[in-house]
């Protein structure tokens, strides 16, 4: 499957993807916000995991793997909506690229899937994360409390956003 951007493409993430993607996710700056103790076994099961959609995320002007972003859905009928998650190699970082993959994403989550509610949750002290997240149209709805375990072994708060298709309409 193929999704499209004004900057970027999305396609459905392979096993060709997995050493440019693992090198991405390599880069202290994505390394800190997405740890992993065996980032290759977690890769390989996300890859296969059937609750996740990945889509690996290219620049549409070089056709480079500059990201992931992936979504998993919550199918119970009263509850159904999806989550995002996303992350992007630092050199294209402050570009519009994760803005528009997740405007992408989020068109074919309200439109073919139906979707009426999504959610991302970044960290709470990631500041570029959340206003990018914003200029797609979430909007925080609370902070999540010792949300997410630290290398150190710490708790850091997530903040919870959400887009709703109504919202969505209406910036469009």
């Amino acid at each position: 499957m193929e999704l499209f951007g004004d900057k970027v493409s999305l396609r459905t993430t392979t096993g060709a993807d997995r050493e440019s993607l693992l090198a991405i996710r390599r880069t202290p700056e994505v390394a800190a916000r997405w740890r992993s103790d065996d980032l290759e076994a977690e890769f390989d099961d996300d890859l296969t995991d059937e609750e996740t959609t990945q889509f690996t995320i290219l620049d549409r002007s070089t056709d480079e793997i500059v990201g992931l972003v992936q979504f998993g859905e919550e199918t119970e009928p009263d509850y159904r909506h999806a989550s995002i998650d996303i992350y992007v190699a630092p050199s294209h970082h402050r570009q519009g690229i994760a803005t528009d993959a997740l405007a992408a994403l989020v068109s074919y989550l309200f439109g073919p899937e139906n979707h009426h509610r999504l959610t991302i949750d970044p960290a709470a002290d990631n500041t570029p994360a959340i206003g990018c997240y914003q200029n797609v149209g979430f909007q925080p709805v609370g902070v999540m409390r010792q949300y997410e375990r630290q290398a150190d072994g710490s708790w850091a708060d997530g903040l919870l956003m959400e887009l709703l298709r109504s919202d969505w309409q209406q910036r469009r």
